[in-house]
């Protein structure tokens, strides 16, 4: 018996039924992997505490297959109880009428003890509607953050930079000591423009950036984002920044030590301590000291479990039993130190505390603690915008024009826009 049934065998839950007549629920994921392992790992945790449900998670390929695999199910009448969709599906799947069950009323109507306010609101934020109420349990929520290679620091003589001021200045002694780049980026429109304008608590589109309405634009073209653009534009080109990819592509430069710094997701330590073979340091996203004297929190990314409509109220119940497992401290502070995505709720975070993870583990809890510095305003609340995975691709595409000189800033952003624009507005109309 694994760690987790041991666990929850030991706790118990108090559902009663029997194995041979288990009520079936079907969960599709994304998770492939060490994390596709652990998944199946909590799924049979969950069977072997009660004998009423069995869980079945099923893995459907990356986020895009499984959102679009689990819409198309739905209209053929053959979708899950469950499903894990990304955090920029949000939109798409509120947009779906009548195919969700929002996770509030489930809990209410099952009869589930569910406080909303036990989970992170920066994390749960994501996920809510215009009134608060959470739509979608959240899963895997993770946020960017800074590694830095202590080695390199060392000996060029400096400390993780806090601010974008802080960022050229030490970028620039790491060049002098003979690092051929300062900094590299992963996922650059998540963590350059989205959680930059989060971070500065500026939008990156109208309507409180989605949540109060599907009329939306985007306005990620305003100075404070183009003077940032631009600023990375004038560092490619001297070495104190340097492009490697749209998704996580740049890391190789990090762990070859070319570059002395690598934005990238919080979930990624575990990565980082497999493929790094010197001692690194997490920090937390610089931030413009001429914008903001207090910075805002980032925002996530990662993914939330929607419930689907169409299915018994025996699999509704047993679905509501789930999530209130999933989210209960022991099974969230196990997921969050195994796979370095945050923990949902507080309580996750302080047995995390508790055991020595922080403390045997440096910067782990970074994450935690930009993500809860701060309040979450409309503007650092998260992004609800229509067709944005697409809308990704046009930003990558506008953004390498720019790392590639062939572009200013402005111009990039403000094409970046104007087609973006255009997406929205075929997904507004779509969804009339």
């Amino acid at each position: 018996m694994n760690k987790l049934a041991l666990v929850s065998t030991a706790v118990g839950l108090a559902v009663s039924g029997s194995a041979f007549s288990a009520t079936q629920i079907e969960w599709w994921h994304a998770m492939g992997g060490a994390n596709g392992e652990k998944v199946v790992e909590m799924a049979e945790a969950f069977n072997q505490a009660q004998d009423a449900y069995e869980v079945k998670p099923v893995y459907k390929g990356n986020y895009t297959e499984t959102m679009t695999s689990a819409i198309a199910a739905f209209r053929a009448k053959q979708q899950p109880a469950l499903v894990q969709v990304f955090e920029v599906g949000t939109a798409s799947m509120m947009a779906a009428e009548g195919a969700i069950y929002p996770v509030y009323k489930l809990m209410r109507e099952t009869g589930q003890p569910f406080i909303q306010d036990d989970y992170l609101s920066a994390v749960t934020g994501y996920y809510t509607d215009e009134d608060g109420n959470m739509l979608s349990m959240p899963f895997n929520s993770s946020t960017p953050v800074l590694y830095y290679n202590k080695e390199q620091f060392e000996k060029a003589g400096v400390s993780a930079p806090k601010t974008w001021q802080e960022m050229e200045t030490v970028s620039q002694k790491l060049l002098d000591s003979g690092v051929e780049c300062g900094f590299t980026t992963s996922w650059q429109s998540w963590i350059q423009l989205e959680n930059f304008s989060a971070r500065h608590n500026i939008p990156f589109a109208t309507q409180a950036n989605g949540f109060a309405g599907m009329d939306t634009e985007f306005v990620f073209n305003r100075p404070a984002q183009v003077a940032h653009i631009e600023k990375m534009r004038e560092w490619q080109q001297n070495g104190i920044f340097s492009y490697g990819g749209r998704r996580s592509d740049s890391a190789p430069k990090f762990y070859s030590q070319e570059c002395s710094m690598f934005m990238g997701s919080s979930a990624g330590y575990a990565g980082m301590k497999r493929n790094a073979s010197f001692d690194f340091g997490v920090a937390q996203l610089p931030y413009n000291a001429e914008q903001i004297e207090t910075p805002q929190n980032t925002i996530i990314g990662g993914a939330s479990l929607w419930v689907l409509q169409g299915k018994s109220e025996e699999q509704y119940q047993g679905v509501a039993t789930f999530l209130n497992f999933l989210s209960r401290a022991d099974m969230q502070a196990d997921w969050h130190q195994f796979s370095g995505y945050l923990p949902i709720t507080q309580a996750a975070y302080e047995l995390t505390k508790g055991q020595g993870f922080y403390a045997a583990n440096p910067g782990t809890d970074v994450a935690v603690k930009q993500m809860t510095s701060v309040e979450p305003t409309e503007n650092s609340k998260g992004l609800r915008l229509g067709n944005f995975v697409q809308v990704r691709d046009i930003i990558n595409e506008e953004l390498e024009a720019v790392w590639a000189g062939d572009k200013t800033a402005q111009v990039a952003l403000d094409a970046a826009v104007k087609r973006g624009n255009a997406l929205l507005r075929k997904f507004e109309k779509a969804n009339d």
